[in-house]
């Protein structure tokens, strides 16, 4: 059985990657910890070729955080599985689409995704990329769900925390 775990370093992927720890698997159980980063667009207002270096230098910042924290994901899920293969891949593209062609490629059984819970007019603007996964995936795709204000409240705290230590 192929697992992707797809990671965005929220309260609510910390969720998903939780939730398959907390469960029996197969001894077969493969696991890939997927994180995808969508390149940079700039409003057409803001745009300006002076940008562009500080937009490419901004962008290989945030593929080097998110490396790390697949790495560390990773890391993770082989202590809690040491019998089992485990691994971690970050691509760039759209989110939806990468999940689903990650899943395809590799042949993966299940997807597991976590969710923010929003709704109504804040789900329209950002859209879900959990809809988009189960529509289109080729396999069993597990949502974990985690409520909006308990995941926005978390995230605030942290990046709080991370704004007083610097």
């Amino acid at each position: 059985m192929k697992v992707i775990i797809a990671i965005d370093g929220s309260e609510c992927s910390l969720a998903a990657l939780e939730s398959v720890v907390d469960r029996p698997w197969p001894q077969d159980a493969e696991f890939r910890v997927l994180s995808v980063v969508e390149p940079p667009t700039p409003g057409y207002a803001e745009w300006h070729t002076s940008y562009v270096p500080y937009l490419d230098e901004a962008q290989q910042e945030l593929v080097k955080e998110i490396n790390e924290l697949v790495d560390e994901r990773v890391e993770f899920l082989r202590r809690e599985f040491p019998h089992n293969p485990v691994d971690g891949k970050v691509v760039e593209g759209n989110i939806r689409d990468s999940i689903v062609r990650e899943a395809t490629e590799w042949n993966a059984d299940f997807v597991i995704l976590g969710s923010h819970g929003r709704r109504g007019f804040q789900k329209f603007l950002l859209g879900s990329v959990a809809e988009a996964v189960v529509s289109r995936a080729p396999c069993s795709v597990e949502i974990i769900r985690t409520p909006a204000r308990k995941a926005e409240a978390v995230e605030d705290e942290s990046v709080s925390a991370t704004a007083r230590s610097s």
